[in-house]
């Protein structure tokens, strides 16, 4: 696998416990302030905090997006691959992808997805939990599915659209990452990397898949810059900040901004 590409950095914004007018805010300041990616999370339900606090849904955020941006990618991390059919899965992010090249060559969107966890989502909206084991199933078979739906849609993408799954299992959700991915996010050690790209290199073999540009993301949350630091020499060059408001922290931004910036002088 090949590591030597830009150090990026992706921002989530958490779409619970703020008024949609603070989420529109922060993306317009988060794109000027130069931030790669932006992200959101794809549940009905606050995670922490007050259960019941204002929250917002992923996808119809997204398309807002794509409208308000310029120049970041963005998408969810991740898509919860339970909750939509794979095949309009499919015609959503072809349809964003299209919204967001606006004057540009090609679209902005990257398809982060996993197979869910968050069981009041399923319960509320009326969906099968099943179990760990089934949901991954179901998330293989999907992807599938979805990429060849991206073949037959019409127009198709702008541009092959990027695959992220999450996730560190070694039976399943490494053997999707070699199937489908162009970035696996995890939050894994540093010390852990090594085993899990051998994990991966030894599944695109059974696949028969290229991985020289696979991107490695891993999430900040927690860390400081000698964490930060392992990581890059451990091949990470995607890094993900959780932002949570409505008193967003703008100068831990602007801190991992630097911090990037020193790493692609």
């Amino acid at each position: 696998m090949l590591f030597d590409t830009p150090v990026r950095l992706g921002v989530q914004i958490q779409p619970q416990h703020v008024h949609y007018s603070d989420i529109r805010d922060a993306v317009f300041r988060l794109e000027e302030m130069g931030v790669d990616v932006l992200f959101n999370w794809d549940h009905f339900f606050p995670l922490y905090g007050d259960p019941d606090g204002e929250h917002f849904e992923a996808w119809t955020m997204l398309s807002a997006w794509a409208e308000q941006t310029e120049r970041v990618e963005f998408g969810a991390l991740v898509n919860c691959n339970s909750y939509r059919n794979a095949d309009l899965q499919a015609d959503m992010a072809r349809t964003v992808d299209h919204i967001s090249k606006k004057g540009g060559d090609t679209g902005r969107f990257i398809f982060g997805t996993g197979s869910g966890w968050f069981q009041r989502d399923y319960d509320e909206y009326g969906y099968e939990f099943g179990t760990a084991g089934s949901r991954l199933n179901a998330l293989a078979t999907d992807l599938d599915r979805i990429a060849a739906r991206w073949s037959k849609l019409n127009p198709a993408p702008t541009r092959e659209i990027p695959v992220m799954i999450g996730g560190k299992g070694e039976q399943k959700t490494l053997r999707m990452v070699a199937r489908h991915a162009h970035i696996w996010h995890s939050f894994v050690t540093p010390d852990e990397l090594p085993h899990k790209f051998e994990v991966i290199e030894r599944w695109a073999e059974t696949e028969q898949r290229d991985l020289s540009t696979l991107v490695v993301s891993n999430e900040l949350k927690d860390r400081d810059e000698d964490v930060a630091d392992a990581l890059f020499e451990a091949g990470t060059r995607l890094f993900t900040l959780g932002f949570s408001g409505p008193e967003w922290d703008y100068s831990l931004v602007e801190r991992w901004l630097r911090w990037r910036d020193a790493k692609n002088a």
